[in-house]
């Protein structure tokens, strides 16, 4: 399992489903090739079988799938601790800490090692870079040259001079990965009408792009809406049926069943939870802890929730206004302990690995028990 399966009033489109077969997992290596993938940017991370490594490239409108090489299961995952991360992977650059972004972080299941994705320097010029964190706390960077890969190009991915609310829109082509059962799913931005969409693509890649399009709504703005990017998403099974748990920003938190996902369909998926106004959710990964199930769903402005889900099956949707910052649907309980958290990944069944970064000081990672 990867990352986050272990991500009133919106209209949210969702683009380019692709439904060729998936490989068996002893294939999912074979269809690489050695050379250079020529990454523009480092974004979202997420982990496919074998130790293969996904990578979001937001500004080349492509997916990038990276043998790592790093197949060697752990007896045990060591906890990780590593205190102002930016400052040591600036030295491994070779830089300023000031030069050095910190995009996503992913850990390998197989491993445990800690993956990073780091913009050396600032805008779309800066260059791409993997780090890894070996759990014996050695930090170094990964190749990006001579190494198996494959990509899959985004279509229609927003236009590079193209702005919402003040912010590039090339920046969010890609916001979230997870790879399941022989897909990677992706959320992000499209340049189409309804620019708002989530993409499945087969691994190994193949060529087919189909299309489908997910109405959702959005209480808090009492509006449907088309031009918000799912933020965070989780893969999720209700009974035996595979759905994704999307969160959006203001904070709906939607449920969209994988199976209508199809060629030219038209899903509209269920709001199942409001969880605020003012807010932006900023990562989430789903777990399981004493028989029951749960969303941790960390958030800008309203700390980390942990949301109990066996309600999600049977949750009527939000089609009415949720005014004056209310909430309605399903609960959470505010994990007070867990603070200044901004991005988080499953380590095992009982851990997360987490970045925080409390009142503007440094980014610490570090391990943590699930709630």
């Amino acid at each position: 399992m990867t990352r986050k399966w272990t991500r009133v009033a919106a209209l949210v489109t969702a683009g380019m489903i692709m439904t060729a077969a998936a490989a068996s997992a002893g294939d999912s290596t074979a269809s690489l090739k050695q050379g250079n993938p020529q990454i523009k940017s480092a974004g979202p991370l997420g982990f496919g079988p074998d130790g293969i490594l996904f990578v979001g490239d937001t500004q080349g409108a492509a997916l990038f799938a990276i043998d790592t090489g790093d197949r060697t299961a752990a007896a045990q995952k060591r906890p990780i601790e590593v205190k102002d991360l930016t400052a040591k992977v600036a030295a491994m650059l070779g830089t300023k800490p000031q030069q050095v972004m910190i995009n996503d972080l992913a850990v390998n299941p197989i491993s445990g090692n800690v993956y990073l994705s780091v913009s050396r320097g600032r805008g779309p010029d800066a260059t791409p870079v993997l780090a890894r964190l070996n759990a014996d706390g050695k930090l170094d960077e990964m190749p990006l040259e001579n190494v198996r890969f494959a990509r899959a190009e985004i279509s229609n991915p927003p236009d590079p001079s193209a702005r919402q609310q003040g912010q590039p829109m090339r920046n969010e082509t890609i916001t979230d990965i997870a790879y399941v059962d022989g897909r990677v799913f992706i959320a992000g931005l499209s340049n189409e009408e309804f620019s708002s969409r989530l993409i499945a693509i087969p691994f190994p890649f193949s060529e087919g792009f189909d299309g489908a399009a997910i109405e959702i709504y959005h209480g808090a703005h009492g509006r449907f809406e088309t031009k918000s990017p799912v933020r965070t998403f989780v893969p999720y099974k209700i009974g035996n049926e595979p759905y994704l748990l999307a969160a959006y920003t203001c904070t709906p938190l939607v449920k969209v069943p994988v199976s209508e996902l199809k060629a030219g369909a038209h899903v509209k998926g269920t709001t199942i939870a409001e969880l605020g106004n003012r807010n932006r959710p900023l990562d989430m990964i789903a777990y399981q802890k004493d028989g029951k199930s749960y969303l941790l769903l960390a958030n800008s402005s309203r700390g980390v929730m942990k949301i109990q889900t066996e309600g999600a099956g049977s949750a009527e949707g939000i089609t009415a206004p949720v005014r004056g910052g209310g909430t309605k649907g399903l609960g959470y309980d505010k994990i007070t302990d867990l603070k200044g958290v901004i991005q988080m990944y499953k380590l095992d069944e009982g851990h997360a690995v987490i970045l925080t970064q409390d009142q503007g000081g440094p980014l610490n990672l570090t391990t943590v028990e699930l709630p």
